[in-house]
């Protein structure tokens, strides 16, 4: 049955029924109709919108327009809705254009924004170094005693020239003055060894404690970053808090752990730097070079007091005698030199002419007591020289490719030596013959050995960093920190901590975290 609203008489969308009259009605009909009159239409009688039922129906299907029952109807709607889809995909072309220029934009001010960034960052790191390198005016102070200090130059850390430093014009003769100074050291230093004995150190870290050592501070703003890697460093054995190290970038830094602040950069080299001494009594650092150069500098005025010029080709390694007064030098030019750092004359040298010498040398080391030292070369062999008679006592070998690395220590009696053989060697000076090999990954580099100042532990650096206990010779530590090779390990005060440096250009110290 059809229903049909009482006030319009079409089918209502929404029926409901007035239970006053009985009739149907479309709902928002009779409910705007009850608002303006509150009866039924009808009836006339009291009728309100609460009282109405609604009623449900099936959805009503309205019947197609008149325009839209003929074929010229039909055919004009489908030419209006395409006519619309044809507008819609244009107005979209438009956008997705626009989308696309916006986005070109958008990307021209990213790359231009990364090459500002870059050039920013350019020029802070330049000025950092800068800043560092200015750092050190604020501390100057009077010269050292006894110390040939270079006229002042007008310009920290600046290139350290002929002019700025004496010369050794020709070669001296070591006198009988210089060699009584070294015997009288030579005997106090043994007697004192005797008198220690084997007694350990006190506070000296024990092999727990180094076990437990994890990396404390890692510093790679030391030197340039544009000529990565740091390739030499030493520890200043009057107060184990200060460093050296050596870069590629041609500088040495003197570096403070405890403050975290660059004490100098001493600029003058015009080659890398490889290898540093912090002069354990005065504020003096010793550098060495492939430019054939050893220089001597004072850190309070970040200056070069000397410069010593041995050589004629690249110095290789250098070590600085107990009196603090003389420094060894070798090269590859086949000699070594033992020069006075106060007045950079050469006292003695052993010319490549020699037939004690055959082959280029590698690196170089004092004995703890100062007479004797010890020389790698790049035919695998260590040489050991008595200084006074200028001579070669003893001949190491064993290793394969060129010696590394040499360490005496502190007692004297064993010498710890690395090629590139992926080994380490100790020898026994007493007994000259090789007692121990430490056999290491294939593969493994060892660039650095290093007893510590009791001669309990041995530090090495290549491809990680390893502390071994001396006489046992077994492994305590192995620190994985660096991500290139380690090229330097040195030990703080007692073993309180170890320090190292790598072509990582980081400088990375390990400890106990107390």
């Amino acid at each position: 049955m059809a229903l049909c609203c009482a006030i319009s008489n079409e089918v209502p969308e929404q029926p409901v029924i007035s239970p006053v009259s009985g009739h149907v009605y479309e709902k928002r009909l009779i409910e705007k109709y009850i608002l303006e009159n509150g009866t039924d239409p009808i009836s006339n009688e009291k009728l309100s919108v609460d009282m109405l039922i609604p009623v449900k129906s099936s959805a009503i299907v309205k019947p197609r327009p008149p325009s839209a029952t003929s074929i010229p109807a039909i055919l004009k709607a489908l030419q209006d809705e395409w006519d619309a889809v044809m507008l819609h995909s244009f107005t979209l072309r438009q956008q997705l254009q626009t989308a696309r220029q916006e986005l070109s934009h958008a990307l021209y001010q990213h790359d231009a924004a990364c090459r500002v960034i870059a050039r920013l960052i350019k020029e802070v790191t330049a000025a950092r170094e800068a800043l560092a390198t200015l750092k050190p005016q604020a501390g100057l102070t009077a010269p050292i005693p006894g110390y040939n200090a270079p006229a002042p130059n007008p310009s920290i850390g600046a290139d350290a020239g002929p002019e700025s430093a004496t010369q050794p014009v020709e070669e001296a003769v070591m006198s009988d003055e210089v060699i009584k100074k070294l015997q009288d050291k030579a005997t106090l230093l043994t007697a004192e060894r005797k008198k220690r004995g084997k007694t350990v150190p006190e506070g000296l870290a024990t092999s727990d404690d180094i076990r437990s050592y994890r990396q404390l501070a890692s510093h790679t703003g030391l030197h340039s970053a544009s000529v990565p890697g740091i390739l030499s460093v030493d520890v200043c054995l009057r107060d184990t808090s200060r460093i050296v190290t050596g870069g590629n970038d041609k500088n040495a830094v003197v570096f403070n752990k405890d403050t975290e602040q660059v004490m100098a950069i001493l600029k003058g080299h015009s080659k890398k730097v490889t290898s540093v001494i912090y002069h354990p009594e005065e504020e003096l650092v010793i550098t060495a070079s492939p430019d054939n150069t050893i220089r001597v500098w004072g850190i309070t005025t970040a200056s070069c007091g000397q410069i010593i010029r041995a050589h004629d080709a690249p110095v290789t390694g250098i070590s600085l005698h107990a009196t603090g007064d003389y420094v060894l030098s070798c090269s590859t030019d086949m000699h070594w030199a033992f020069s006075d750092i106060r007045t950079g004359r050469i006292l003695t040298k052993i010319m490549g002419k020699s037939d004690q010498i055959t082959s280029a040398l590698t690196c170089a080391q004092f004995h703890p007591d100062g007479l004797i030292f010890g020389t790698g070369t790049d035919d695998s062999t260590i040489k050991i020289w008595d200084l006074k008679e200028r001579s070669n006592v003893a001949n190491f070998q064993g290793h394969q490719g060129p010696i590394s690395s040499i360490s005496f220590s502190e007692n004297g009696y064993y010498l710890a030596t690395s090629a590139e053989d992926s080994v380490v060697k100790l020898w026994d000076l007493r007994k000259l013959k090789n007692f121990k090999t430490i056999q290491l990954e294939d593969n493994y580099q060892v660039k650095g050995l290093c007893f510590d100042q009791s001669g309990t532990y041995l530090a090495v650096a290549g491809s990680d960093v390893r502390i071994y206990l001396c006489k046992q010779w077994s492994e305590l530590a192995v620190f994985n920190d660096h991500t290139a090779a380690a090229t330097g390990v040195r030990f703080g005060h007692n073993s309180s901590f170890v320090v190292s440096v790598s072509m990582d250009r980081s400088v990375k110290f390990f400890g106990t975290a107390d």
